[in-house]
């Protein structure tokens, strides 16, 4: 298998060529022969013409690369090697949703020959692999595994915006179902992964290793919302505090803030439903889930508290929020706690306008039901204005700007502490 993909006399296919799926297939486009597929055509079309949907990528990415970008099963039969990396998120009732990921399965299940391999990439509860999805693939291939295909697991670690740590430059853990697939997906992957891979000893443990790396960032962001919570009483700036906590060598530098993306707001649930699955309850996970999913409504009638204190009528009011993404420096919108923050302020009958520099209004009006603010229509008499997400373009401003776009006695709300001890006038307030 390993010689043939090579040789390029066999393909590797990605399934799934959103934030995670596209930076592989085009990495490994650059030494083997490469299918990426995606059920979205107009999205394939855009990757034909070396446009990345996402834009984390630019045009020059897709440069020298062997791949055919399909939605067609009949061409993602040819290949024999198969990555997928969809997206597996939560539905409303914060259990997981994996229609996505058997909707792979599915596909994969119905081009799967005997001998072909297949490594799961989506964020999964301990098990999914080979409870869930290997059923699927056996029903639809007619195939037995492992006698008839091989499986492994290796988790993503793209970080949307991050141009440090990327694909290459992080260990990849690798976990195959027997001796011979581990060792044949450790060395496909060292072949683009120029920071090494870790062989993990089974699927299940690889899988359990990325549930936790972002519960236990979860979990401590967590600790720092809680901590903002009982400091705000106390009149005590928390980003203050943990200044000076953070000059101690052993103090674990967290900040507070909105938890959202399609990470850290969202894996910890997979592993606590399958805790639950067990009869085990995930006291001190689910705490730290409903703290983190209740910041966004603490800001809002925080921030309306202020302009109450102020004597603002907040039923007349109108207020600016600024940046709507999940995220700094990124058009990456999903599971975005921003539009907790706006939805709150809306139930308070505050008339809110939204701008941000990356995200597209159309996405935000199909996933959260608003759009953003053009610059012709943002106000000069804003009573609040909340800098949500510390996007680059924010950074440099000053008082005297956010001075220009406000009324009287406004309120800023800085969530990420952006501009601590800049603010003479206006009333300043950050977690």
């Amino acid at each position: 298998m390993y010689e043939q993909l090579l040789q390029k006399k066999a393909k590797l296919a990605v399934i799934g060529l959103g934030y995670v799926g596209l930076p592989i297939a085009l990495e490994f486009a650059r030494k083997l022969s490469v299918i990426g597929f995606d059920i979205n055509a107009a999205r394939v079309d855009l990757m034909r013409n070396g446009i990345d949907p996402s834009g984390e990528l630019e045009a020059k990415d897709f440069e020298g690369c062997d791949i055919t970008f399909t939605d067609s099963l009949e061409v993602l039969r040819e290949a024999t090697f198969f990555i997928v990396a969809v997206p597996t998120p939560i539905d409303e009732h914060a259990m997981p949703d994996l229609k996505p990921l058997l909707g792979a399965s599915t596909s994969v299940g119905k081009v799967l020959k005997k001998g072909d391999y297949v490594v799961f990439e989506s964020t999964v509860y301990p098990g999914c692999t080979e409870e869930d999805c290997i059923p699927v693939m056996e029903k639809l291939s007619g195939l037995s595994f492992p006698q008839d295909f091989k499986v492994g697991y290796s988790p993503e670690r793209i970080n949307p915006g991050d141009k440090e740590h990327t694909l290459t430059s992080i260990i990849k853990v690798v976990a195959g179902c027997d001796d011979e697939s581990l060792d044949i997906i450790a060395k496909l992957y060292e072949l683009v992964v120029k920071a090494g891979v870790h062989r993990a000893s089974s699927i299940k443990v690889a899988e359990a290793a990325k549930i936790i790396e972002n519960t236990q960032r979860d979990v401590n962001i967590a600790l720092m919302n809680e901590l903002s919570l009982i400091f705000d009483r106390m009149n005590i700036n928390t980003y203050e505090v943990l200044e000076a906590a953070g000059t101690k060598w052993n103090f674990l530098k967290f900040s507070p803030g909105l938890v959202g993306g399609h990470c850290i707001g969202v894996d910890p649930y997979y592993l606590t439903y399958k805790a639950k699955e067990l009869g085990f309850d995930a006291k001190v996970i689910l705490s730290g889930r409903s703290t983190n999913d209740n910041m966004g409504a603490y800001i809002a009638r925080k921030t309306v508290q202020m302009m109450i204190k102020q004597g603002k009528d907040v039923a007349k009011s109108r207020v600016l929020v600024m940046g709507a993404t999940f995220k700094e420096n990124v058009e990456d919108i999903r599971n975005s706690k921003v539009a907790d923050v706006i939805q709150e302020l809306k139930n308070f009958s505050v008339n809110v306008d939204i701008v941000d520099p990356y995200a597209d209004s159309d996405e935000l009006h199909h996933e959260y039901g608003f759009r953003l603010t053009s610059a012709e229509e943002t106000r000069t008499d804003y009573d609040a204005v909340i800098v949500a997400v510390g996007h680059k373009p924010y950074l440099d401003k000053n008082e005297a700007y956010f001075k220009s776009i406000t009324a009287d006695n406004a309120v800023l709300v800085d969530i990420k502490g952006l501009y601590r001890n800049k603010m003479q006038d206006l009333h300043y307030w950050s977690l």
